[in-house]
């Protein structure tokens, strides 16, 4: 009876057993870069949804506050919004104190767009290693190829057979390198993909937040966004109350927080 072939162990354990330091150097740093492709991931779908929620909090209670700094303390200490509220506020205060006179308008518009625009650059922190991760990754998977079917074929020249058998096993198991370097970028191109589109829908919620409140402060409280829940223009838009109509019970609009003093 003819005896049965030996088994032989191949696998990405044997290809870096075999690799050398070549192979072992290119899967640790694939490894490297999937954890932290991965830790970003779900560290930035974390603080994503922390905004989107503050977002639904603002649009449910924020409005509702007799002033802007009494509506402040609703939201988070860290909150995005807060942050833009206060900043508001806070150049509010400070376009009295200019020197050299500049229109409200154009002040309190700059203020407002750098402090959305620090927001934004908080949010795509991170994302440029995802992109550079799904770019680079299947390249290194591929140095990593070409090692080990050098190696392979050296090692078969040198023992001087060149049967099928022969080849195959080493030159696949080069090949599992570029199959890790495909693993590692594909996550990572899905996830920057996803977390740019959340991240635009974030700045949208808050260009309109922002855009709302600096209609609110350039009318002096006269101008806020419809409530939610109540009828009236499409969401985003801001209403006025014409000069001379009662106000509703209830339906007083926020203040500064600083009351226009009386002449005497």
């Amino acid at each position: 009876m003819q005896a049965a072939p030996a088994a032989t162990n191949y696998g990405i354990g044997s290809a870096l057993h075999q690799g050398g330091v070549i192979t072992w150097s290119v899967f640790i740093i694939l490894v490297i870069m999937s954890i932290f492709s991965f830790y970003i991931l779900f560290t930035k779908l974390m603080q994503q949804q922390k905004i989107i929620n503050q977002g639904r909090k603002v649009r449910a209670s924020f409005w509702n506050s007799p002033n802007l700094r009494e509506a402040a303390t609703k939201l988070d200490t860290k909150s995005a919004y807060r942050s833009i509220v206060d900043d508001a506020l806070q150049a509010q205060e400070q376009h009295g104190k200019l020197t050299d006179p500049i229109d409200q308008h154009d002040w309190m518009a700059n203020s407002l767009a750098r402090s959305q625009g620090a927001i934004a650059a908080r949010l795509g922190e991170g994302l440029a290693f995802l992109a550079t991760v799904g770019s680079t990754a299947p390249f290194i998977g591929l140095f990593g190829t070409v090692v080990g079917i050098y190696r392979a074929l050296i090692k078969i020249g040198s023992s001087g057979e060149a049967s099928i058998n022969t080849v195959a096993g080493p030159v696949g198991e080069a090949l599992i390198m570029t199959a890790l370097g495909l693993v590692v970028a594909v996550p990572a191109v899905l996830a920057y993909n996803w977390l740019i589109r959340r991240n635009k829908s974030i700045m949208e919620d808050l260009g309109a937040f922002t855009n709302d409140l600096h209609g609110y402060l350039m009318s002096g409280g006269s101008v806020k966004p419809r409530l939610v829940g109540t009828s009236g223009p499409a969401k985003g838009t801001a209403t006025t109350r014409p000069a001379g109509t009662p106000a509703q019970p209830g339906s007083e609009p926020l203040r500064t927080g600083r009351e226009p003093t009386s002449a005497k």
